[in-house]
Order: C-alpha cells, then structure tokens, then sequence
C-alpha cells in the first residue's frame, strides 16, 4: 500500500505521525496518531487518533480540482503531501475539504 508521510516527529513528550494513503476499498485516508506524556497531559490519555475518510466519489473530486489523474495514485499522494504537509496537515487537510465541499 503506498502511503506518504505528512509529518512525523518524536521527542522524550511525544510522537506525532500524520500519514495519508489509499485504503483496500479506495478510500483516501488521512490517519494521525500521537502518543506520549504530552499528549496524556492535554487529554487525559497517552495516546490520541485522529482521520479522515474520504470515500472514492470524493477523491475523484479532489482530483478534478488539483487537475491530477488517477491513475498514478501515488502522484496523486505526493501532489497533497507538496500541499498539507508540516505538523498542521490535519488543520489545513480538514480546512481544504471543508472550503471545497469534500464530504
């Protein structure tokens, strides 16, 4: 399954992994995951997961947007690495889909 990094960072406090791929049923996802004492002290618990699933009829509208064929997924995964990546991917992803009326 290719999968692109979209940040990935580790201290002593905490590991923060932001990835984004394409799931067996050709959904994109964006899965985030941190974990660490920093993350139990904001909230509550050690370890906090955080996504998006955006089913195919969606992704097609991504692609028409970007101007991007499908059928070079993994371009099309680095296209969205070049434009979310950094540790506020989650932020700017959620505020992309939600300006361009992605469900």
């Amino acid at each position: 399954m290719d999968k692109v990094v979209l940040y990935e960072a580790e201290s002593s406090q905490i590991k923060i992994s932001m990835l984004l791929y394409f799931d067996d049923k050709h959904q994109l996802v964006f899965d985030g995951y941190d974990i660490g004492p920093a993350v139990e002290e904001i909230f509550g618990d050690s370890d906090y997961e955080y996504s998006y699933t955006i089913a195919w009829n969606e992704v097609l509208k991504i692609a028409s947007l970007l101007s991007m064929d499908l059928s070079d997924r993994m371009a099309f995964l680095e296209k969205l690495k070049s434009m979310f990546q950094g540790n506020d991917a989650y932020s700017k992803f959620g505020a992309f889909l939600k300006e361009k009326d992605i469900q």
